[in-house]
């Protein structure tokens, strides 16, 4: 069931993100006066065609879902009527075939900024950046955080969530700055603590990089009391339900809910049998934990939510929503911080400052397509939005195939005044196809690795 719906929720968002990205160039071609003769989602045999539009344009759904193309009239595919020469892609100037190749990508950069809008708008319960005690010999213990501590500002930038603590750490991280981390402790008094992130290697900027560093997120201690149970998850398939107290998994006692996170955590895919307390009854229920992609880790994951009173709810989480001004520069800030980032982490890939080990594929990205959807819309379509800014940054490489690359022939034309040759562009073409492989290699090889390492 649970694989069922990590493949459907893969193919939704491979869907998603393709009709937005072909539309930028379908739209854009048409208002610069193109002939459209065919958008397809996918590649290979057609599985759905229609025809439809003035232009009879095909609208096409195939076989294989890894991409999508936008076929325009064109004289170098073959032969154009004379009173349609004029509609032909390579008959219109470099500056509009340029806004055609780059309107995919904008249209994914565009994609992330609605999405984000909306959800600064909606506003989405998130944790408060309170840190727990730290790891003794940490460099959060070493910085002087202490219990209780409230992160307030990071250099510039104020910060009201966990989240955002997290994010401006790992900008940090990569750029192996020191920090001005501005904190009011529980006495509240404001001090500036300085966490020193200059001797860490690529191998400490993963998804767990807080907790590498000493910061563990200061939650009251809850009993572990099942407050939600995911529909299709490994919970529901065992017959857990709300309500539901674990005493303990595998004989081992658990006190706690945190107890029970790291119990399950740390058994992805093998057996666990759970003794619960159901409204007096003593039941001993087996569970699988499904293993899950945390970095380079195969976590254990059951799909359930603590029951949190709503004293200790407030505690922990703080909604924080904006102006719909305010939220749009917050989303365009949001969106163009990810696609630097992105960028940053694929140039020390390059130089060999990062390890390629963190370039992810398609069984990772379904991975978490699904695991977001488990976790409700709301984390839907923020992977969403990230994995467009993704798209659109791949896209925009100046490697030949990709859009980048045709961008690169556009701006050599401007600068020669002619277009790029023939045989320049074939060879272009089989050095883009080369590195597109490599690539596809080494995140296929991260997959498998990932899938199969725990």
């Amino acid at each position: 069931m649970m694989m069922l719906q990590t493949i459907a929720a893969f193919l939704v968002a491979l869907g998603i993100l393709i009709v937005v990205h072909e539309y930028g160039h379908y739209l854009v071609a048409r208002l610069c006066g193109v002939k459209v003769l065919r958008f397809s989602v996918g590649f290979g045999r057609p599985l759905l065609l229609v025809r439809r539009g003035p232009d009879r344009t095909e609208w096409v759904l195939s076989i294989v879902p890894f991409g999508g193309y936008v076929k325009m009239l064109d004289e170098r595919e073959g032969p154009v009527d004379a009173e349609e020469a004029g509609r032909a892609f390579n008959r219109k100037s470099v500056w509009r075939r340029f806004a055609i190749v780059v309107a995919g990508p904008v249209f994914n950069f565009l994609f992330a900024i609605a999405v984000y809008s909306g959800l600064y708008m909606y506003g989405l319960p998130e944790a408060r950046p309170v840190v727990a005690e730290p790891a003794a010999g940490s460099i959060a213990k070493g910085a002087g955080f202490h219990a209780g501590d409230t992160v307030r500002r990071i250099g510039d930038h104020p910060i009201a969530t966990w989240q955002e603590f997290r994010w401006r750490m790992l900008q940090g991280a990569l750029q192996k700055q020191v920090l001005a981390v501005e904190v009011l402790d529980a006495k509240q008094r404001i001090s500036v603590l300085k966490v020193d992130l200059s001797g860490l290697n690529g191998d400490d900027v993963e998804s767990d990089m807080l907790e590498r560093l000493g910061f563990r997120l200061n939650r009251p201690r809850i009993s572990a009391v099942l407050g939600k149970v995911v529909a299709g998850s490994a919970a529901e398939s065992a017959g857990l339900l709300p309500g539901d107290r674990i005493e303990a998994a595998d004989g081992q006692a658990i006190d706690s809910w945190d107890a029970l996170v790291q119990v399950i955590r740390a058994r992805p895919g093998k057996p666990t049998s759970l003794a619960v307390d159901r409204a007096g009854r003593k039941l001993l229920i087996p569970v699988t934990p499904e293993g899950a992609s945390a970095g380079n880790e195969r976590i254990g994951r059951i799909g359930v939510g603590p029951d949190v009173p709503a004293g200790q709810s407030d505690e922990v989480f703080v909604r924080i929503s904006y102006g719909p001004l305010e939220s749009l520069g917050r989303s365009i800030e949001k969106t163009w911080d990810i696609s630097a980032f992105s960028l940053k982490m694929l140039g020390k890939m390059l130089i060999g400052e990062v390890s390629w080990k963190h370039l992810s594929g398609p069984v990772t990205i379904a991975d978490f397509a699904g695991q977001s959807a488990q976790l409700g819309w709301l984390s839907y379509v923020t992977f969403l939005a990230l994995i467009s800014i993704s798209l659109g940054v791949l896209n925009l490489l100046p490697i030949p195939l990709l859009d980048g690359g045709h961008l690169m022939y556009y701006c050599l034309e401007i600068l020669k005044g002619s277009p790029v040759s023939e045989r320049a562009m074939e060879l272009g073409q089989r050095v883009g196809l080369t590195l597109l492989l490599v690539m596809m290699a080494f995140a296929f090889y991260n997959d498998l690795n990932r899938l199969f390492s725990s």
